[in-house]
């Protein structure tokens, strides 16, 4: 089946992806410029696969410079594997700090709200927490 142009319409709702997401895309260099037929840009089917690719990993937390790294590395193949896996071990690593921290932030929360339906504290709880930490 030969590779028929879409509208950025159609490739927004193929992807999932905000038409001025694509664009923004486009003007950082994570998606190719598309050529156009007449004033509407015309994309294809590897436009529909590589902002599916960047939306998934956009979606896994990736920051926009790992994404436009893991597209040179897909770019080369099997030999980029290991590449691959030491972006995705050290972004692990950046998510497992994140997810520490907001369980730090729920304890003090929790803390805080609970101390507020106690009523003991003349003032509030999640000031005094605050201005503390």
């Amino acid at each position: 089946m030969a590779d028929q142009a879409i509208q950025i319409g159609e490739l927004s709702r193929r992807t999932g992806c905000n038409i001025e997401t694509i664009r923004y895309y486009e003007r950082i260099g994570l998606m190719p410029a598309p050529p156009r037929r007449g004033r509407y840009r015309s994309y294809g089917g590897d436009d529909v696969g590589r902002l599916g690719f960047v939306r998934r990993a956009r979606e896994l937390g990736f920051t926009l410079d790992e994404v436009r790294a893991l597209l040179a590395l897909a770019a080369g193949g099997q030999a980029s594997c290991a590449e691959v896996r030491d972006l995705a071990a050290s972004h692990l690593q950046d998510v497992r700090a994140r997810i520490a921290d907001l369980k730090r932030m729920e304890r003090v929360l929790a803390g805080s709200v609970r101390a507020c339906e106690a009523g003991q504290d003349p003032g509030c709880p999640l000031i005094h927490a605050l201005y503390a930490a």
